[in-house]
């Protein structure tokens, strides 16, 4: 099969195309006068490996050519690069364990990868991934692709989310949306024409795992859960058969393959062979010729299943978690969407069937089915696509002010909007009766650093010690890009509210130089954060130490525990102004050891004063 070429005219405008990065393999697709169309290669291949290599004269190349280079120059090779996009050092130790990424020494809250001699970040790999997407689609359009809508896991955080918009940028391409995939897979399928509905996205895809829930009102989809696991997909059920045929081929040949990368890599192409025709017969066979040897077995799909059952069986405890998670029976699905290459496996949809009670939609492509929406939600940026909603972004995160000084963000930049968020947050002291609520946009974490959108009072609330009152904040940003903000005393019911238009006197350049600074001193920001954070908390158990000295507690404590509060006191007071956050956590730490003998003192005279008078009847 040959690859395409259309002629829109000089007449038409430039074309959107949507894309699917995956972890495994990624997907480009537009919209033509039929509808979503996936774009193929020179070759007339749909996907693309989400595998990229460096090559010897300094280009990085992705795809198929990356893919023959896994085997023959691992060194200066990487796939699953998606797990570490938006991530610090820190947050991947235990993707590092799994993958074999090689991170440069340099590697702090940025990391990157080492591929020969150079060293690359996430997004510059993924851009490579984009790029081959890009002149795919170049080459079968006939005309320049400059934008496009890229999908996201629907988990995705804003750092995450910025990466991938940052890929886009360094392959060419400017990033009109990104769309959550189970969104994008319930476009492909039209379900945003019913009026309103409960749909459960499952993705089993080949490394990674993802259940959705969406609700669907008026055309606008809210994810109101989601759930998964990011290592377990078709490669599980590859390496079970890979293990069983390389255990048959030394028993067989007398040889151990485990450490040949090439027979290995070939087993592994002729187990996923057998593995795909067992979705659509009966039998298949393992069929494996190499150096000079042949190995044959003959695979039922019964024993298949029994194989693989206990990892079918890993999916469904998301599902059932996810369900839980958004307070929904299995009856209330009205919608199943499969998405994934492991979704072809009749054991996984008979499964899914059974847990969900509803039969799942199958009729597209579920490697594809990701792209195909993305390419709708291109159309509809172009104007091809008719009464379809819209869906816009906040261009910047949305918070408040909280204690020390620093932002608490409720919706994040990127967010789709209509977009929605309550987080519960108490007092700082005693018997307070108002609470300032101040709204806050932008990227950096203090307050100092952020636009000023409100300021309202919270007032008459039920006066409580510091800690106990529980006042909810609920953002709500309407289809017109209006936020309101509301307050309420959880105890009274008390509530006040605010309306602002966050956008209102930004231009685009205003827009973008937030972002950029927020980038520049992402580090600087994060310190000082730490900082005012810790003092907060120094502040608490100073303030709760002051109170108990007063106490008979106290008083009955020995000598020794009464120096040891003192000391401990004084050493965290010394390094209160200090900009070191690690020193004065360790501080906060020796004076919560010191306070504990005293703190369950004051444990025990409080129940007895509870119980004094008391009698058991």
């Amino acid at each position: 099969m040959g690859s395409f070429q259309i002629d829109f005219g000089e007449s038409r405008k430039s074309k959107i195309v949507g894309i699917d990065l995956g972890t495994t393999n990624s997907l480009v697709a537009y919209m033509d006068l039929t509808g979503p169309r996936i774009i193929e290669d020179s070759a007339g291949r749909k996907i693309v490996p989400s595998i990229v290599s460096l090559v010897p004269d300094g280009r990085l190349v992705a795809g198929e050519t990356a893919r023959d280079l896994l085997l023959t120059a691992p060194e200066r090779t990487v796939y699953s690069v998606k797990r570490l996009m938006g991530r610090g050092a820190d947050d991947v130790q235990d993707e590092l364990k799994l993958f074999p990424f090689r991170i440069a020494e340099n590697s702090e809250s940025v990391i990157k990868l080492k591929l020969g001699d150079k060293t690359f970040t996430p997004p510059e790999i993924s851009a490579a991934v984009l790029k081959q997407l890009k002149d795919n689609a170049e080459a079968a359009l006939g005309a320049p692709v400059t934008e496009a809508v890229i999908t996201v896991p629907a988990y995705f955080n804003d750092a995450q989310r910025q990466a991938t918009k940052d890929a886009g940028r360094l392959a060419g391409l400017d990033v009109l949306r990104l769309v959550n995939e189970p969104t994008a897979a319930s476009l492909a399928y039209g379900l945003d024409k019913r009026a309103d509905g409960v749909i459960a996205v499952y993705d089993f895809g080949g490394g990674t795992f993802d259940i959705s829930i969406l609700r669907l009102h008026d055309g606008i989809f809210e994810v109101l859960a989601t759930n998964g696991d990011t290592h377990l997909g078709g490669d599980d059920i590859d390496n079970l058969l890979l293990r069983i045929a390389l255990e048959d081929v030394q028993s067989e040949w007398g040889d151990d393959l485990s450490g040949d990368a090439e027979g290995v890599q070939r087993l592994r192409r002729a187990v996923i062979r057998a593995k795909e025709e067992l979705s659509f017969a009966p039998q298949a066979a393992i069929h494996f010729t190499y150096k000079g040897k042949t190995y044959e077995r003959a695979l039922d799909r019964e024993l298949f299943e029994r194989l693989i059952a206990p990892v079918v069986e890993r999916t469904l405890e998301p599902c059932r978690a996810s369900l839980a998670d958004a307070k929904l029976t299995p009856e209330e699905i009205d919608e199943v969407v499969m998405v994934g290459g492991s979704t072809r496996i009749p054991l996984v949809r008979a499964a899914v069937e059974r847990l969900f009670r509803t039969k799942p939609h199958t009729e597209l492509n579920p490697d594809e089915v990701v792209a195909l929406g993305a390419a709708v939600q291109a159309g509809i940026l172009a104007g091809d696509v008719e009464d379809k909603l819209l869906l816009d972004v906040t261009p910047l995160s949305l918070g408040i002010e909280t204690m020390g000084g620093v932002v608490s963000r409720l919706i994040h930049r990127n967010s789709t909007i209509p977009a929605s968020a309550t987080e519960t947050f108490t007092t700082a002291v005693d018997g307070q009766r108002n609470v300032l609520i101040h709204v806050l946009q932008g990227e950096r974490e203090l307050v100092k650093d952020c636009r000023s959108l409100a300021r309202f009072d919270l007032k008459d609330i039920q006066p409580l010690p510091a800690g106990l009152a529980r006042i909810e904040v609920r953002f709500l940003i309407d289809a017109n890009g209006i936020l309101n903000v509301t307050a309420r005393d959880a105890r009274t019911g008390r509530e006040q509210t605010v309306e602002v238009k966050p956008s209102y006197g930004l231009t685009e350049e205003q827009v973008a130089a937030m972002i950029e600074e927020s980038f520049e001193k992402a580090e600087e920001d994060l310190r000082e954060r730490q900082v005012r954070e810790a003092r907060v908390e120094a502040d608490n158990i100073l303030a709760a130490t002051a109170r108990a000295r007063k106490s008979e507690a106290f008083a009955a404590l020995s000598s020794e525990d009464r120096a040891a509060i003192d000391n401990a006191k004084a050493d965290l007071e010394a390094v209160y102004n200090g900009s070191d956050h690690h020193l004065i956590n360790a501080k906060i730490e020796a004076l919560n050891r010191a306070t504990q003998q005293l703190a369950e003192n004051m444990m025990n005279t409080a129940v007895s004063a509870a119980l004094r008078g008391s009698k058991i009847d």
